[in-house]
Parts: structure tokens; sequence; C-alpha cells
């Protein structure tokens, strides 16, 4: 990609995206920069799994008004302390919530995947650190790399039939214009569904053993369980339009609705997504209708994209790689 690529969420001006990538541990973390100024932010929780730090911050009643970035992250729950390292970078350049002569508080909302299905061993024993999320700050730029990369490193979609019949997932992103409004997407693709194209056919999803795809609402509806208790989908919806705290909040809910259409199932039980909606209110306001509708262009590409730009890792098939089912 170029730079502040029309494509991709870095469409929105101001905003940076950063990632640190551990291909032998199959781990990694993403972070989403505001400008200098910070970014206006609200969320939707859909899954019920989640793993998250500092989301009351994006609560529209909250005291904070701006957020100074977001971290997507591997390692379940113990990825969380990444962020102090997202913070600590954040600090240096005293970026925050001012407080007088206490000086700044970095406002840094974090969410997690669980990506352990691909870790050595299948061990809870490797996540990034805050030294890793401080690495993925300096490199920050408006050059967004997809597919098997940051936070979708260990990522992999369909896993309702198990590991060995899942496909690899990983990070998409894309961006849709409506005049000088833009809204662009990032996907973090961990999902226990399947994943759909615009026609409502499997590009990527569990796998039978005869090779080919395996209808996972079939299979739930049958009473079949899923393997694992933990998948995830995490994304970042942004725009450039001047949006309060409460459309942005549901901005996000649009782009839930997005993901659904093409992960399925989606928000199960077993998913802990997270949907985070930033605002750097620097053109002029739109109406919430008009990014919501931005956003359902732009999210269904991100999650395609997630899938088609990553490459397989251990035993867990790629498309980029040209695997098929």
């Amino acid at each position: 990609m170029t730079s502040a690529d029309p494509a991709s969420i870095s469409a929105v001006p101001g905003l940076t995206v950063g990632h640190w990538t551990d291909l032998p541990r199959a781990t990694g973390c993403t972070v989403v920069l505001a400008p200098e100024r910070g970014m206006r932010a609200a969320g939707a929780v859909r899954g019920r799994a989640t793993g998250t730090r500092e989301l009351d911050a994006l609560n529209p009643r909250h005291l904070v008004s701006h957020i100074d970035a977001i971290l997507l992250t591997g390692g379940s729950a113990y990825g969380l302390g990444a962020a102090d390292g997202v913070m600590r970078w954040l600090r240096e350049r005293r970026r925050g919530l001012p407080l007088g002569p206490a000086g700044v508080v970095p406002i840094v909302p974090t969410a997690v995947i669980f990506d352990f299905d691909l870790a050595p061993g299948g061990k809870a024993d490797r996540w990034p650190t805050a030294d890793d999320a401080y690495r993925a700050c300096g490199v920050a730029s408006a050059d967004v790399l997809e597919g098997t990369v940051g936070a979708g490193t260990g990522a992999t979609v369909g896993k309702a039939l198990g590991p060995r019949r899942a496909m690899k997932g990983g990070v998409g992103t894309w961006a849709a214009r409506g005049g000088d409004i833009v809204v662009g997407a990032l996907v973090v693709l961990n999902a226990v569904g399947n994943i759909l194209d615009g026609t409502g056919s499997i590009v990527a999803g569990a796998r039978g053993p005869d090779g080919r795809f395996a209808d996972a609402l079939e299979y739930f509806a049958g009473g079949g369980a899923p393997f694992g208790r933990a998948n995830t989908t995490l994304a970042v919806v942004a725009t450039n339009a001047t949006l309060d705290r409460t459309a942005l909040e549901s901005l996000a809910h649009a782009a839930g609705d997005a993901l659904a259409r093409r992960i399925v199932p989606y928000g199960t039980l077993f998913d802990g997504d997270v949907v985070f909606a930033v605002s750097t209110a620097a053109a002029t306001p739109a109406t919430p209708l008009q990014a919501e509708a931005l956003a359902a262009l732009a999210v269904p590409v991100a999650v395609e994209r997630a899938v088609r730009l990553a490459r397989g890792l251990g035993d867990v098939p790629g498309l980029a790689d040209g695997s098929k089912p």
C-alpha cells in the first residue's frame, strides 16, 4: 500500500497503524494511533467472551471525551498488559488526558483475541508484552499491512470442526467515501464462524473430512459443539466526519451488523467480538445514516481481505498461499 492509501483505514487523515508480529510463536499486536489531538470514540460489545481494558472510557457518559490509541492484541487476557507499552510511547510524547502538573494520562482502550490455537504445543505461554506494543507504535504509519500480521498473526476462522479443519484468519482493511466523508475499517478476524463473500458463498471456514466447506450453522443447529471456547473478531471503524459519541456508538453497532453479513455465525457465546468506532472530527458533520452506510460498504471488504491476504501458519492453510478447501 502507498501512504494514506484511499482503500485502508488510513484514508482517514491523521490515523496511523503499527504492527508487531511474532510468526514463530503465532502472536502479535496492532495499534491504531489517533492524531495528536486525540479522537472521539465509542464501542459495541457484540460477543460474549470478551477480554478488554479501558472499555468504560468509550461510554458516551464517561468523563473522558477523547482517546489516544486503540490496541488490538493476541494472548487473550494475558495480552492486555501490552497496552502499558502504548501508554509509555504516548506519554513520552505528552499525548493523553491533560492533568496539569501531573502531566498526561494516555487513554488506550484495548481488546484481545484468543490466539493460542496456533501456539507451539497449544500452550498459553506467550503473548505480546508492553515492549512489543511500544515497538508497534514506533513503526506506525499510513502504510497498513494486511494478512498474517500483527494481532492477526495467530488468528484462525471456521473452527466449528476443530483446529485441523480451520483456515487462517488475519488483518484486513478497507475504506469507503461519500463526498468529503470517509469511513475506514480495520478488522482482526479470528472467528468460530465461516467467512462469506458478497454472493453468500463460503470463502474460508471449517472443512469437512472430504475437504469441502461445512455449513457451521447446520452443524451447530444439529447440536455440534465448537472447538475451543475463545474466538474473537475485533474491528475499528474510523471516520473524519464530525460525530458525537452517541452517534459513534450507533456506528459501532452498524459495523457489527456488517460483520454479521460476512461471518456466520457471528457474536456467539464463544466469540469475544468488540467493535470500536472513532472520529477525528476533521470534516463537516455528517448524518449518522451516511456514516453507517459507508461502514456497511467498508467493513465487509475488510473482512474478506483478512482471509484472502492471510498466509498459512503451521498446518492451518491460508488463501494467500493458494490454499483451497
